[in-house]
């Protein structure tokens, strides 16, 4: 039997003018483009494409899904200033380039070869939880996406009749930037929308839960972020069990 041998390349591409440059990761034991393996778009938070999303595409080939880190703010773009990651993010929130450039790279994810077009998932972090979100709103081909602590992004009645995802929102129960409102705001887009969707929340988890390397950035900028390891690990197992749940009906 072959052990697992994650493959890694950074790829470049372009969207409106911007130059990007994500990085794919596939265990080639076990795809190939004889072999196609459901395929995963992994968006970042709003630091840019850093070390994190990048352990989380490795971390997805080993379970033997194609992995696509995109690049939402082009190539080589990263911040540790939550002043400057805001400036960044915020030209996305609200306005069609969040799901273009997203779409971007679900079309370099599948432009591999080595993909089943039917069983492709978006999953994001933060400002990447939004973005998955907001891409599902255009009508992306996806199975299903899964937010991580993402900011909400209730769906409207034309968002509802395009999306074709089915959605996982992994959150933290006592997140101080996600307010009760804006919860039941997202719910009621949900249901009135007749998504099919889990919410779940993580007793004493908030933003940021799921990366190791909260603390730390919590530290350096103050910002009130921290990582959970309980809900981290459960979210994750979650994620799993809606993996193979939407890629078996997928098929």
């Amino acid at each position: 039997m072959l052990s697992a041998r994650v493959v890694t390349k950074s790829v470049a591409y372009e969207h409106a003018g911007v130059k990007l440059e994500g990085y794919l990761a596939y265990d080639d034991t076990k795809v190939s483009a004889d072999k196609k393996a459901p395929g995963v778009l992994v968006i970042p938070e709003w630091w840019g494409l850093t070390d994190y999303p990048k352990d989380r595409a490795e971390q997805l080939a080993k379970l033997g899904y194609v992995a696509f880190a995109a690049d939402m703010y082009g190539a080589g773009v990263t911040t540790a200033d939550p002043k400057k990651a805001g400036e960044l993010a915020g030209q996305f929130y609200g306005k069609p380039l969040m799901a273009e450039r997203a779409q971007a790279g679900l079309d370099q994810l599948l432009a591999t070869g080595l993909v089943e077009p039917a069983r492709v998932a978006a999953i994001g972090y933060c400002f990447g939880g939004s973005t998955a979100q907001a891409l599902a709103y255009s009508g992306a081909p996806l199975a299903g996406i899964v937010s991580f602590h993402g900011s909400l992004i209730p769906a409207s009645a034309e968002a509802a009749a395009k999306n074709q995802a089915k959605f996982l929102v992994c959150h933290g129960a006592v997140d101080p930037f996600i307010s009760a409102e804006e919860i039941a705001a997202f719910m009621k887009g949900m249901n009135d929308g007749k998504f099919d969707y889990q919410f779940i929340s993580y007793a004493g988890a908030v933003h940021a839960f799921s990366n190791p390397g909260a603390d730390k950035i919590a530290q350096a900028t103050g910002v009130p972020i921290a990582y959970h390891a309980a809900a981290d690990r459960r979210s994750w197992a979650h994620m799993k069990g809606f993996f193979q749940e939407i890629f078996q009906t997928k098929k």
